[in-house]
């Protein structure tokens, strides 16, 4: 089942994220298999202000396992997580509905 993992930053987190984007990366690398998209959201500047994440796993526990293993909420660097169930409407270019 697909999933957003939609997280928002805290205010003036900035500095947590570069901190710790190394054992983010690391973490999502463990599940490559899962992830359709990751990402940072950006401000109008270009600045990291959240997180987007495309998973694709069984359940909404495993989405939510997954959300609160990633190293960026265990340093509590987000404000908010929302966690989605998406269907698939279009995918590469294509209707797939």
């Amino acid at each position: 089942m697909l999933f957003a993992v939609i997280c928002t930053d805290r205010p003036n987190a900035l500095e947590t994220r570069k901190a710790t984007r190394a054992e983010h990366v690391a973490f999502l690398d463990q599940y490559k298999a899962s992830i359709q998209f990751a990402g940072p959201q950006l401000d109008v500047n270009g600045a990291p202000i959240g997180s987007l994440v495309l998973l694709d796993v069984a359940d909404r526990a495993a989405a939510e396992g997954f959300a609160a293993a990633d190293p960026y909420a265990k340093v509590g660097l987000f404000e908010s997580v929302i966690i989605r169930p998406l269907r698939t409407v279009f995918r590469d270019g294509a209707l797939v509905e």
